[in-house]
């Protein structure tokens, strides 16, 4: 396998509350993973962490086998993108020129970059959006134009914190879908929803945010049992008429 980030022992907090302790985690390339846990828990935290935007209180995170530390800002935008869910957008410009900035270093104008933007708008339904002013956008729209904007970047790591917090129910699966057949990317998301998690991750890292954690496998950490502890809520599984497994709460 092909490491491509790797956490040892890795300490996250927020002032005096610990969210993360001793996080020791490999990801491998090609591998989903989803980070799931409580409103607090530190799932944004870490996510900043992994992308080298926030320092970790403890331990060494290493992207492709260097520190994180010894990178620069320019040498790591060519290994990792990062989507949240708040924009600062500070003046006005097309969707398509805000795409256009992830491929500021491969030649921003270049017919390769714009065809590249204009495929990933396509992708997650914004290709009617090409030509509107991004102050526009509702948070739906601003949202699939920022997931664009981090494939267009052509990364094999994708961090992205809530990427369907904003969306519609057709625009939520056809997010999902399109960032499962993703070619070439490693994803780590953090989630909410315990049904598109199990529907997207291939592994799964479990946050309580009181610095316990679980990883491993989507098929093993997303289970009925674990999710209850994790929420402290009844979490059930139930079959769909057509024999799907889907998490209900409270059932």
């Amino acid at each position: 396998m092909n490491t491509l980030l790797a956490c040892r022992d890795v300490d996250l907090r927020a002032g005096r509350r610990e969210l993360v302790r001793a996080l020791s985690l490999t990801i491998e390339a090609g591998q989903r993973w989803v980070v799931l846990g409580p409103n607090g828990a530190g799932k944004s935290t870490l996510l900043a962490a992994l992308a080298g935007v926030r320092a970790p209180n403890a331990g060494e995170i290493r992207l492709a086998g260097r520190a994180l530390d010894d990178w620069s800002v320019e040498a790591m935008a060519e290994h990792r993108a990062l989507v949240t869910d708040r924009w600062h957008d500070p003046f006005s410009a097309s969707v398509l020129d805000t795409v256009l900035t992830a491929r500021y270093r491969l030649g921003a104008e270049d017919d390769a970059g714009v065809q590249a933007a204009r495929a990933w708008l396509a992708e997650f339904d914004c290709a009617q959006l090409t030509d509107h002013d991004v102050t526009s956008l509702s948070r739906g729209e601003r949202q699939r134009v920022a997931i664009a904007t981090a494939l267009a970047q052509d990364t094999p790591l994708v961090l992205l914190d809530e990427p369907i917090a904003h969306q519609d129910p057709r625009h939520q699966g056809l997010v999902l879908d399109r960032l499962a057949r993703a070619p070439r990317r490693t994803l780590v998301a953090s989630l909410h929803d315990m049904n598109a998690a199990a529907r997207f991750a291939t592994h799964a890292l479990l946050l309580t945010g009181r610095g316990e954690w679980f990883a491993g496998a989507a098929a093993d950490m997303l289970s009925a049992r674990r999710l209850s502890a994790l929420f402290e809520t009844d979490v059930a599984t139930m079959a769909t008429p057509e024999g799907a497994k889907v998490f209900a709460i409270g059932a």
